[in-house]
């Protein structure tokens, strides 16, 4: 038998046909479903369900108490925020079976989505973009903007490091922390 190159908390639920990245951790009362593929070195929280054939790259980082439904796709270096939403029916009924119905969900990489929010199937949200808490999401979020609300509304640009950028009269801006310069040009955002 092959040794496992992954932790898993002795109360987490990993099912046959999954694939599961070396250095990942799952913790308590998790459950991986059939078919999904899980990166190198993700973290996934306490009561987690992840469900058939959802990709999380490396390095993605899913807090305590979401659910990460098919269709959903997140790359490399994804945040993935406590009780955060995923949906991935547009129109769900309980007594309407649309299995076959799923919508797909894109959240590129270094992605943040912060606690409670909620993502509705659909969209694509963009590199580095940076969803507030509580935000509800209905439509494509361009790559580092900063959106919070219900619905959720753009206000603002963040660094890949998570820093607002501030643009000055040139339209360029720099990160705090990592130094690196962005600019803004035609309501985008690109590193400099």
């Amino acid at each position: 038998m092959e040794e496992k190159k992954y932790f898993s908390h002795e109360t987490a639920v990993i099912d046959d046909g999954c694939t599961i990245g070396e250095g990942t951790k799952i913790w308590h009362f998790s459950h991986i479903m059939p078919s999904s593929r899980i990166g190198q070195n993700c973290n996934i929280g306490q009561n987690v369900v992840i469900s058939p054939e959802v990709i999380l790259g490396n390095n993605v980082k899913v807090q305590n108490n979401v659910s990460i439904y098919t269709g959903v796709v997140c790359e490399d270096d994804v945040f993935l925020g406590p009780s955060m939403v995923f949906t991935n029916i547009v129109n769900p009924r309980s007594a309407v079976v649309r299995k076959n119905e799923y919508v797909k969900t894109m959240v590129r990489h270094g992605a943040s989505i912060g606690a409670n929010a909620t993502i509705v199937c659909g969209i694509e949200i963009g590199e580095f973009a940076f969803i507030g808490a509580g935000a509800v999401v209905i439509k494509d979020v361009p790559p580092y903007a900063l959106v919070v609300g219900n619905p959720a509304r753009h206000i603002g640009w963040m660094s890949e490091f998570g820093h607002r950028l501030e643009f000055d009269v040139n339209n360029t801006a720099h990160c705090p922390e990592s130094k690196e310069k962005y600019r803004l040009l035609n309501g985008k955002v690109q590193k400099i």
